[in-house]
């Protein structure tokens, strides 16, 4: 029997599910202004945001992943700050420094910190990958535990606070690849491709022809701490939750039911955290389709960005030009069939103890 507590989620979830589908549709059409197509990329990002995670975009020079991130920063009611990536950016020039101050009227020195870029609510780092990892480490605190210390002071970041970096596959030449370590504190890596032709053609004739419509803001800093604490309250059924943990495991080689194909291509798969995630990111997707629920194929739809950027293949892949896309195109269809079976068999086994016991067991 469920308690007044869960009573009350329940009501919140539910009286908030038009509100956060509302606040979802005003950011879709705002940053239509700016940005044509990309629908799944832009999906993503939002996701992410209500999910209080980060983001890594990839894509060709070209692409508009810059101009995305600033719309959605002109979106949102919030502090906005981008970080040209370069390879003589210092750690200080991310996070701030002490400066030496003297009080004019008693000659006195003192140190005093001067905040760096990173103290914003939306982070652009741009072409993060052109800059050493000493720079690039700069961020990982900011990223994990949403604070900076410098000189043995903890300088809290406000809430909300969202990391969207860049980086170009291509001219590998003066780049430093990111650390796991850092990757796997992005929630997502987004892949941005091509437009359409269709899509190319609008963009040509909205970036060439009359000045375009200015973005307004539709959310705000409370609205959106607000929908990430609903997001996490969103039920989530143990079989979604196994269906989850079965896509993160099975990119282990050392796991025992990984696939034979994992075996031969993966040197390292994703940890505990693409789990979290897996499950985070279904629960956002399902309240922006309308459900107060999570399905397997929310997890599912939202797999790929989350384990992208954690798997770490081995030279049997390279030899048989096998890429990480192609990869999770097996993993999935493979732990999906799995699973279907699986909770067939479940249903199956519970319909025999119903007859034999006489209880209905709880159909996923």
């Amino acid at each position: 029997m469920a308690g007044p507590e869960q009573a009350d989620v329940r009501h919140d979830i539910g009286a908030s599910l038009d509100r956060l589908t509302a606040g979802y549709d005003a950011l879709r059409r705002e940053l239509a202004k700016a940005i044509i197509g990309q629908d799944l990329v832009v999906e993503q990002l939002l996701l992410a945001l209500f999910c209080r995670g980060h983001c890594i975009l990839e894509g060709v020079p070209g692409l508009a992943k810059t101009l995305l991130i600033s719309s959605l920063a002109r979106c949102l009611s919030l502090s906005f700050r981008r970080i040209q990536f370069t390879p003589d950016l210092m750690p200080a020039d991310v996070t701030g420094t002490e400066v030496i101050q003297e009080d004019r009227a008693t000659g006195r020195r003192s140190l005093h910190f001067v905040r760096g870029p990173v103290f914003a609510n939306v982070i652009l780092a741009d072409e993060i990958n052109r800059t050493p990892p000493k720079t690039q480490a700069a961020l990982l605190e900011a990223m994990q535990e949403r604070q900076v210390t410098v000189g043995g002071q903890t300088f809290p970041l406000d809430d909300p606070f969202m990391v969207l970096a860049t980086q170009n596959p291509i001219e590998q030449e003066g780049t430093y690849p990111l650390p796991e370590a850092q990757l796997d504190r992005f929630m997502f890596k987004v892949v941005v491709d091509y437009p359409s032709l269709d899509e190319e053609r609008r963009i040509v004739e909205l970036t060439t022809g009359r000045p375009v419509e200015p973005i307004a803001a539709v959310l705000d800093g409370p609205t959106i701490l607000n929908l990430q604490r609903i997001v996490r309250h969103v039920p989530c059924a143990s079989y979604v939750t196994d269906y989850a943990l079965r896509l993160a495991r099975a990119t282990r080689p050392s796991e025992p039911t990984a696939p034979d194909f994992v075996r031969q291509y993966v040197a390292w798969g994703a940890g505990p955290r693409a789990s979290q995630f897996l499950v985070l990111a279904g629960k956002a997707r399902a309240i922006l389709k309308g459900r107060t629920y999570v399905a397997g194929e929310d997890v599912e739809a939202v797999a790929r960005p989350v384990l992208r950027h954690r798997l770490v293949l081995n030279f049997h892949a390279e030899a048989d030009a096998v890429n990480v896309e192609r990869l999770l195109d097996r993993l999935l269809a493979c732990v999906t069939r799995n699973q279907e079976k699986d909770v067939a068999e479940g249903l199956r086994s519970g319909r025999a103890a119903r007859d034999g016991h006489g209880y209905e067991p709880q159909r996923p």
